[in-house]
């Protein structure tokens, strides 16, 4: 089995857009060279949504322009919509983020458009973007519980994974928004994937709302999962989720796989420091 574990910390991303402060660019790019500094080698930058929607994420142009280029870190940026996406694309970013939804009630909630809507907007964006020659991680919103809607019917995340894949994603990423999930649950649906997937184009984003969170990317783990989203200090959550808590802890998920013996690349001292 592969030791190496691939992180992406989305603080700078999930993580800043629930807080009541609105950090200035040059403190973003502040945390994110911090991470850089500790080793995190893929990084969530930020977001290309409205800023009257999420005021956080305002001019996360201007963000990736004060980053240094560093052929040794990945940076994402989300995009709710094509013109999000050519925004990204505009400034030169190279790793996009899309969301579709495992619920309606959801996708109404975030970007006011049906699940259906939003899963043909992303299938029009990668197709873009294999022309552009940008990769595309794919991440369902609620796969595993909604907060209008409850449980999520597993085979509804098997038809988008089965779909986005088709599509071309590069990357797939089961997020549990609401931290609603158990390790049982996510053994159960995460085995289903890997039977029919390569694991290494698939991946997790928990939440911590439950205190769930180390226990579900263990059973990720378990699963043959080796791509986790995380979160510097378990910030985060979304703000059209009602019960959306912190992301899971970066500095927790890197102690826990350094002490079972994988490998992630980040310093973990350097990254409490």
């Amino acid at each position: 089995m592969a030791t190496n574990i691939t992180i992406t910390d989305v603080g700078p991303r999930d993580g800043l857009q629930n807080l009541a402060r609105v950090l200035s660019v040059v403190e973003r790019a502040s945390l994110i060279n911090s991470l850089i500094k500790a080793g995190v080698s893929s990084i969530e930058i930020g977001s290309f949504v409205s800023p009257r929607a999420v005021p956080a994420m305002k001019d996360t142009d201007s963000l990736f322009n004060l980053l240094e280029v560093n052929d040794n870190v990945d940076y994402f940026a989300l995009v709710p919509n094509l013109k999000g996406y050519q925004l990204a694309q505009s400034i030169g970013i190279k790793n996009v983020v899309l969301v579709v939804y495992a619920s309606n009630s959801m996708s109404n909630s975030n970007v006011g458009i049906t699940m259906k809507e939003a899963e043909a907007s992303a299938i029009k964006i990668i197709k873009q973007a294999i022309i552009d020659r940008i990769k595309i991680t794919a991440t369902i919103s609620v796969a595993f519980g909604c907060p209008f809607e409850g449980n999520i019917d597993p085979a509804v995340s098997v038809d988008l994974i089965d779909k986005l894949s088709d599509a071309g994603a590069d990357r797939l990423v089961l997020a549990d928004t609401i931290g609603a999930a158990n390790p049982r649950q996510v053994s159960s649906l995460m085995n289903r994937l890997t039977e029919k997937s390569d694991p290494q184009f698939l991946g997790c984003h928990f939440h911590d709302t439950r205190a769930m969170g180390l226990a579900n990317v263990y059973a990720a783990l378990e699963s043959g999962i080796r791509y986790f989203d995380t979160s510097i200090a378990g910030l985060g959550g979304c703000p059209f989720a009602p019960g959306s808590s912190g992301n899971v802890a970066t500095e927790d998920v890197v102690m826990m796989l350094d002490q079972m013996g994988y490998c992630t690349g980040i310093n973990l001292s350097e990254l409490l420091s």
